[in-house]
């Protein structure tokens, strides 16, 4: 004997009106049939999309960081990079004193200034003591190097040195003192930016 199993009551079933279609019944695992603008993607296509943009830059930031790259901060140098631009830099100004005048004097003096100055804007903040360091080695290098010596031998270059560091101390110590206030602001204000985050 045949037992069957019935779903909707009996008697004729119900057409909707108007002719129009009768609505499927979703099963397990499928999604219920509906008017879907076909430009809308399905939904697990739109989340892994959604995903993928969460986790690249956008445009807008990407071109943010390559105009700060192009139009940023000067270069840091490191300690090392600060004392051989001290070095060469004193020299180089030494050398075109030397000679323009044939001496030392307020070429050298203006040029040192604004080496100092430059390295203690250009040192990064983890070698900050280099600036105010590698200016009076640089100058003391140029003094024993290019200034005139009366006469040869190890005592005569300790003795223009000893002059000219004596003549010229104005200037070593201005721009050292240059160096030295302008790498404790930076230190000052680098600590207040970390204090307030």
């Amino acid at each position: 004997m045949e037992q069957s199993i019935r779903t909707q009551p009996p008697g004729p079933r119900r057409r909707p009106p108007n002719g129009a279609a009768p609505a499927a019944v979703p099963g397990p695992g499928r999604a219920p049939d509906g008017p879907r603008d076909p430009a809308t993607p399905p939904a697990r296509l739109r989340s892994v999309a959604d995903r993928a943009a969460a986790a690249r830059p956008s445009t807008q930031r990407r071109l943010r960081v390559y105009g700060r790259r192009r139009t940023g901060r000067p270069t840091r140098l490191t300690a090392i990079g600060t004392g051989v631009a001290a070095v060469l830099a004193t020299l180089a100004v030494a050398g075109l004193d030397r000679g323009l005048f044939g001496d030392l004097g307020w070429l050298f003096g203006v040029g040192y200034l604004v080496v100092c100055f430059q390295l203690a804007v250009r040192v990064r903040y983890a070698d900050l003591l280099a600036a105010p360091i590698s200016g009076p080695i640089g100058f003391a290098l140029a003094l024993v190097l290019l200034a005139p010596v009366s006469s040869p031998g190890i005592t005569a270059q300790l003795v223009a040195l000893a002059t000219g560091l004596a003549l010229r101390a104005g200037w070593l110590f201005s721009g050292t003192g240059l160096a030295a206030v302008i790498v404790l602001a930076r230190f000052v204000a680098q600590r207040r930016i970390h204090r307030s985050r």
